[in-house]
């Protein structure tokens, strides 16, 4: 059963998004919060699996929350829900830890398997869209800071096909792209992305392409 917490603070939005999720055998929502200061304390005392997270609130807003969450350390992830496919609060949202976001239009099966794929440890957002994201706002990344061109040592234990594989992550293929492109079973593909997140310490898929664009392992087009 995937336990999920909504925040938003539309109450009328927080109710169409329980009733969607109560009507699936595997989920159940184990609380509402009307802005982020609730949606981090209850997030403290609930531990819910996924943490559905409005971006714009009173108060603490679901940006900062999130950041917050995810530096308690928890095994939560959040799930952000975004007017804008391409706004800089979506992108922030990720940069703060969180595991994918949604545009609020989405149809219900797609925010219904997004909340199966982030509770599992997966990324929501699709590779083209998340290429899109980080090219967007590129320029909000910090310029390396690697001493003498030394490599960044998130990456220094990745094998060479670790790191290739990485590379065309952040450039937008999926893991059958990879598979089929790379001449890999794609078996071995989900086995070096499982390798390469326990790695470098990223959460999720996206962390790991964050991670590809920080270390400029993957530069805009």
């Amino acid at each position: 059963m995937t336990t999920v917490l909504i925040a938003d603070d539309q109450p009328l939005q927080r109710f169409g998004f329980r009733m969607l999720l109560e009507s699936q055998d595997d989920m159940t929502v184990v609380g509402e919060a009307a802005n982020g200061a609730e949606a981090t304390r209850m997030t403290a005392a609930l531990h819910p699996d996924v943490v559905l997270m409005d971006v714009r609130m009173p108060g603490l807003d679901g940006i900062e929350a999130t950041r917050r969450i995810i530096a308690a350390g928890g095994r939560t992830r959040v799930l952000i829900l975004t007017t804008f496919d391409l706004d800089e609060y979506a992108y922030a949202g990720l940069r703060a830890g969180a595991s994918g976001f949604l545009v609020k239009d989405a149809q219900p099966e797609e925010l219904l398997s997004g909340v199966r794929a982030v509770a599992t440890g997966d990324a929501v957002v699709a590779p083209s869209l998340t290429r899109r994201l980080l090219d967007a706002y590129v320029h909000h990344l910090p310029a390396s800071t690697s001493p003498d061109g030394a490599p960044d040592p998130r990456l220094a234990t990745l094998t060479d096909r670790e790191n290739e594989i990485l590379r065309v992550m952040g450039q937008g293929w999926t893991n059958t792209e990879i598979a089929e492109r790379l001449h890999l079973a794609e078996s071995t593909v989900k086995t070096h992305v499982g390798r390469i997140l326990a790695k470098t310490g990223s959460r999720d898929r996206v962390q790991a392409v964050i991670l590809a664009y920080d270390t400029k392992l993957v530069t805009p087009t």
